[in-house]
């Protein structure tokens, strides 16, 4: 009789309906790792952020066609179903389940916890969707998931650097060109959710990830077209990390190029894609006089993207230590102690010689 396999799929949530809106922000901004304040004040800077963004924040879901919603637990649901069936490919003898387990609206990790104990899996590997690490995303998400399931399980990490991943980011991107009739003069904006930079002075990898990863992609493209990382999604008094994905769209418009801009920390579509990327900086983009801008779509269910990461499930199931990156073992280099891996890192930052979390 072949093993029961649970992967558990991580991801942030969104609501599901307008009422959800402000209960939603009102979690994502009570985690101390995205407010890193005393429990009494951070909650009261929860409510008071979750109340002031809810009005604004429900006209965008509403732009989208989800019901005044998000459309992120859909497309998760699609990528497990997708993942699934890869999964069974390879497994023909072990039956493969996926659970997901949203941050800030259902179903909550311990909701999916919950369910995988119900089940009594042989294995568990835990799988981020947020494919560079942080603090904020992963790491927040694995130790919800510690309070909540006591057994044991294997841990993907992040996989930024996965051939399949890179390959399927390079396709949709290339894609996106051609349907907007293959223009010149291209300016490839390559944008992830930004992060304080006293997150990233902390430790955080997250920026160091996407900034490797994104010269991988500019090395994959046409080499005439200018390749610029940049940051959305600024929230707060504080100094994010830069530079700004508004100020790259402006700078890109003035100088005439034709935009293309591709979400490289997001593989689902939601607000932050749909309505930021596709919405709001094109209209700036239009203001500014950008001759074309196009938007390249999410991962989603990419059959390139779902085989990066039934690799890495393979991998992780494969593996002797509790945790992996795409890299085996560590990815960061040297100095980012906010890489899950505890241990010894190798000159290159590849790899380490034992794994803990």
């Amino acid at each position: 009789m072949g093993r029961k396999i649970a992967v558990v799929l991580f991801n942030l949530g969104g609501p599901d309906k307008p009422a959800a809106v402000q209960p939603f922000l009102q979690n994502l901004f009570r985690d101390p790792a995205i407010i890193r304040a005393p429990l009494p004040v951070r909650f009261v800077l929860a409510r008071l952020i979750s109340r002031s963004r809810a009005p604004m924040a429900k006209k965008n879901y509403a732009m989208m066609d989800a019901g005044g919603g998000s459309p992120l637990l859909p497309e998760t649901e699609a990528q497990v179903a997708a993942l699934t069936a890869e999964l069974q490919k390879h497994l023909p003898g072990d039956e493969v389940r996926c659970f997901i387990a949203m941050r800030y609206w259902h179903p909550f990790t311990e909701a999916a916890a919950a369910a995988v104990k119900k089940w009594a899996p042989d294995d568990v590997v835990l799988l981020p969707l947020y494919p560079q690490f942080s603090t904020t995303t992963t790491g927040s998400s694995l130790t919800a998931w510690k309070k909540a399931f006591k057994g044991t399980a294997r841990t993907i990490c992040c996989y930024p650097f996965e051939e399949g991943f890179l390959s399927a980011h390079v396709d949709r991107i290339l894609e996106a060109h051609r349907k907007a009739g293959s223009p010149e003069n291209v300016s490839l904006l390559l944008s992830a959710h930004g992060l304080p930079e006293s997150v990233v002075e902390a430790g955080d990898p997250y920026q160091w990830q996407c900034e490797a990863m994104a010269e991988m992609i500019a090395g994959r493209v046409p080499a005439d077209w200018h390749v610029q990382v940049c940051y959305q999604s600024r929230v707060g008094p504080l100094k994010w990390i830069g530079p700004a994905t508004e100020a790259e769209v402006e700078h890109a418009a003035k100088a005439g190029k034709n935009i293309l801009i591709a979400p490289i920390a997001f593989v689902s579509e939601h607000i932050e894609t749909l309505v930021e990327l596709g919405e709001e900086y094109r209209v700036l983009a239009e203001e500014h006089g950008a001759p074309s801008y196009t938007r390249v779509e999410a991962l989603g269910t990419h059959p390139g993207f779902i085989a990066s990461l039934a690799q890495e499930t393979l991998a992780a199931l494969g593996m002797k230590e509790t945790i992996r990156s795409c890299a085996g073992g560590r990815l960061c280099p040297a100095g980012w102690s906010g890489c899950p891996h505890r241990d010894k890192v190798h000159k290159a930052g590849v790899r380490v010689i034992e794994t803990a979390v």
